[in-house]
C-alpha cells in the first residue's frame, strides 16, 4: 500500500432516528489528500470539526438519496463554507431534485454564495461514471430503496511504475518521468530497453464501495466484485427481516452475504437502527457469514487495504 493514503472516516453511523452517541450518515473519503464527502446528515459539519477536517479542503459531496438523514446537513455545511470565505468551486453530486432544495434555501435566506456551486445530477445506474480526476474514478451503484438511491465505487488512480534500483544508472534523469509512465528507453543508436526491464509494476489500484440504504440486492455483486473495502448498511438483525423488507433496508446477515458473494476484502457495517443500543449484535450476526466484517463507529478511520493482504 505504501504511503499513498486511501481511507474512509465514518462521521455518522445511525439510521433515520437519532440515537445517543450516533449521528446520521456521513463519511469522508481521503484519496491521496483529496477529500470527498459521501452523504451529509444533520450535524456533519460538527463531526468534521471533531475529526479536525478543514472544510475548505473538501471538493465534492456525493449524496445517495433524499431521505433527510442523508442530506439535511448539506445546507449548514455550505453556509459555513460561505461564512468562512471559501472561494474555490464545490461540486455536489446527487439526485436532480437536490438542486431545487438547495436553490430554494439560498433564495429564501437571501444568500449569495462566495464560491461557485456546481451540481451534477445522478441517476442510479450501476457502472455509470459519476466523476473522475487525477486522484480517483467514481462509478455509480443502483441501490434498491424506497426512493431512487445511488451507491458509489471509488477507485484510486494507479500509481506510476517504480524504477528498479539496479537499472537506475541506465536511465538519464530527464527520461525517468517517461519511464515511470511506461515508456521504453530509446538511445540515439537505435538501442531500445523495454520498460518492463527498467521498472516494476505499481501496487494494484484499490477500490472502496459504498452501499447506503438498500434492500438485499444481489444485482450489485458484479459491480462490487473484489473491492478492497465494502461499506454496506446493516439496519436490522435477522429477527427483524420482515421489517427490513418492508422498509427496503438490509439485515447484517444480508450485508455479509453480499460481501461473501462479491469476495470483497473487508466489510464495514453501518446505518444501525436506534433500537440497537449496542451494534455488537449486528456484528455477531455478520461474522459467521463473512469473518472479515467490521463495525463502523463515529470518527472511525478505516484504511482501504489491498484485498490480497487483508
Amino acid at each position: 500500500m505504501g504511503h499513498r493514503r486511501f481511507e474512509v472516516t465514518t462521521l455518522g453511523t445511525g439510521a433515520a432516528l437519532p440515537a445517543r452517541g450516533r449521528f446520521p450518515t456521513a463519511q469522508l473519503v481521503n484519496v491521496q489528500e483529496a477529500l470527498y464527502l459521501i452523504d451529509c446528515g444533520e450535524g456533519t459539519q460538527e463531526r468534521l470539526r471533531v475529526a479536525g477536517v478543514n472544510f475548505s479542503r473538501i471538493g465534492h459531496a456525493f449524496i445517495s438519496h433524499l431521505h433527510g438523514d442523508h442530506y439535511l446537513g448539506l445546507m449548514g455545511l455550505l453556509s459555513s463554507m460561505h461564512l468562512l470565505g471559501r472561494t474555490v468551486r464545490f461540486h455536489v453530486h446527487g439526485p436532480p431534485e437536490l438542486r431545487e432544495v438547495v436553490d430554494l434555501q439560498l433564495r429564501v435566506s437571501g444568500t449569495y454564495l462566495r464560491f461557485p456551486l456546481e451540481f451534477h445530477p445522478l441517476a442510479p445506474v450501476s457502472g455509470a461514471l459519476a466523476w473522475e480526476d487525477h486522484h480517483v474514478v467514481v462509478r455509480l451503484l443502483a441501490l434498491d430503496h424506497r426512493l431512487p438511491c445511488t451507491g458509489f465505487v471509488f477507485e484510486e488512480r494507479p500509481a506510476p511504475r517504480t524504477l528498479r534500483k539496479d537499472k537506475l544508472h541506465l536511465v538519464p534523469q530527464f527520461k525517468r518521468a517517461a519511464a515511470k509512465a511506461g515508456e521504453d528507453l530509446r538511445f540515439p543508436d537505435g538501442t531500445v530497453i523495454p520498460n518492463t526491464e527498467l521498472t516494476d509494476d505499481p501496487p494494484a489500484a484499490r477500490r472502496y464501495a459504498y452501499c447506503s440504504d438498500t434492500a438485499y440486492a444481489p444485482a450489485l455483486i458484479p459491480f462490487i466484485e473484489g473491492v478492497d473495502l465494502l461499506y454496506h448498511e446493516a439496519t436490522f438483525t435477522e429477527g427483524l427481516r420482515k421489517r427490513a423488507h418492508e422498509t427496503q433496508h438490509s439485515t447484517a446477515a444480508q450485508a455479509a452475504s453480499i460481501a461473501r458473494a462479491a469476495n470483497v476484502g473487508q466489510l464495514l457495517l453501518g446505518h444501525f437502527s436506534s433500537r440497537y443500543k449496542n451494534a455488537d449484535e449486528l456484528l455477531a450476526e455478520a461474522l459467521p457469514i463473512f469473518p472479515r466484517s467490521l463495525l463502523s463507529f463515529e470518527g472511525g478511520v478505516f484504511p482501504v487495504i489491498e484485498r490480497s493482504i487483508v
